[in-house]
């Protein structure tokens, strides 16, 4: 490597900075929460964390639980078709639709009816970001991400890169709200998809990478072989041409 000196900058060029637009998700029906309750009571703790226990021991027993090793799904609370979860000693507590700060609150309502202020603690959050990479990815299906938030192009990362073939101006994605789903159409080479709302993926989100109009040819190898074919054939048609007219 060059010596350039003290002055030298190793940055060829930067942009302006572009902030995040980062909303707030609201907890949905089937997203997987991992909701941990201390007290300063024994007893209530041991009340508290018999599922946990009773999850741990199940995934030893049976190998580890998904083949992706989704630590969430085995420990965590899924929230069900109704928009509940069940907590031990608490009951049935309603989280669809609230944030995890709202969620933790609710849930700190709950435990105040056994100990006292400030004997306790809770902890809410997403059991990581789970979403479908589906089409012309190099590792396309249902992934996990075990983050509070993950980038988009982390998420294209998680599944091993778009390929030669996919269209990277218009990725699909698929994203679940309250009232439905929509279908987003974003561009990748745009940078103003670093402030946008899908800079972000959001669990439940299903990304589909469009292939490019090559496909109609064959896949890539297909059509790198059609094309070298072509010219080998073109250039055997030029060389009889040109022997014959000397």
């Amino acid at each position: 490597m060059q010596e350039l000196g003290d002055q030298s900058n190793p940055v060829i060029s930067s942009s302006e900075n572009l902030p995040y637009s980062f909303e707030e998700y609201y907890l949905q029906k089937f997203d997987i929460v991992d909701i941990n309750i201390t007290t300063t009571s024994a007893e209530i703790n041991e009340l508290l964390n018999v599922a946990t226990i009773t999850s741990q021991n199940n995934m030893m027993m049976g190998g580890g639980g998904q083949a992706g090793g989704d630590v969430f799904f085995m420990n965590g609370y899924t929230i069900d078709e109704f928009g509940k979860v069940e907590l031990p000693l608490i009951g049935e507590i309603a989280l669809d639709g609230l944030t995890t700060i709202e969620a933790k609150k609710l849930i700190e309502n709950e435990v105040k009816r056994y100990v006292n202020e400030d004997e306790y603690f809770v902890r809410i959050r997403l059991g990581g970001i789970r979403f479908s990479a589906l089409g012309e990815f190099n590792n396309p299906g249902k992934i996990t991400v075990l983050q509070n938030r993950v980038t988009i192009f982390e998420a294209i990362a998680a599944a091993s890169d778009l390929n030669i073939l996919a269209k990277r101006n218009e990725l699909i994605v698929v994203r679940q709200y309250p009232e439905g789903s929509k279908i987003h159409k974003i561009n990748l080479n745009d940078k103003n998809l670093l402030t946008s709302d899908f800079y972000f993926v959001r669990p439940n989100d299903i990304l589909y990478a469009e292939p490019l109009k090559v496909r109609e040819i064959g896949n890539a190898t297909n059509f790198i072989q059609t094309l070298t074919l072509l010219t080998t054939t073109i250039t055997a048609v030029a060389l009889i041409l040109t022997l014959a007219t000397n």
